[in-house]
């Protein structure tokens, strides 16, 4: 599967790192260089300085071959207008954001974005500690 990551934040290089180990054909973007510093050494895709709502970076990307494109940054603006581009004006297929706010998650996602929105996973992780309920299960750090 070709893959094209925007953002080299934790979850990004997390991301790329578990795709990558899969076999993956993985492309990371992010605007400053100094955040592929996450990529662990042995990473054997790309990875190329850019602006994801930029639709020239994005071909240099390889987004004319992506199966599917990954919004990381944490701007939920520039995460879906990113998808956006990529799903609308590209034709990924697929089209994964993260969007902080629940409400937009709601809205972009009933709009064909898939979405995910970590405040509320993490709001429904800590509910179930909480109450006393078995969390979900998360990987170990490292995995």
């Amino acid at each position: 599967m070709n893959v094209v990551i925007m953002g080299c934040g934790r979850v990004g290089a997390a991301l790329a790192k578990l795709l990558d180990d899969e076999g993956h054909h993985v492309t990371i973007l992010d605007i400053d260089s100094y955040s592929f510093r996450r990529l662990p050494a042995d990473f054997r895709g790309t990875a190329l300085v850019g602006n994801g709502t930029d639709q020239e970076v994005l071909v240099r990307a390889g987004i004319a071959e992506a199966d599917v494109f990954v919004a990381t940054t944490q701007g939920d603006n520039r995460n879906v207008m990113a998808a956006q581009i990529a799903k609308h004006i590209f034709g990924v297929r697929r089209a994964v954001t993260r969007i902080y706010d629940p409400i937009r998650e709601e809205m972009y996602r009933e709009l064909g974005l898939e979405t995910f929105s970590p405040t509320m996973v993490g709001a429904h992780y800590m509910h179930a500690l909480v109450v006393g309920r078995p969390a979900p299960a998360v990987p170990p750090a490292g995995r």
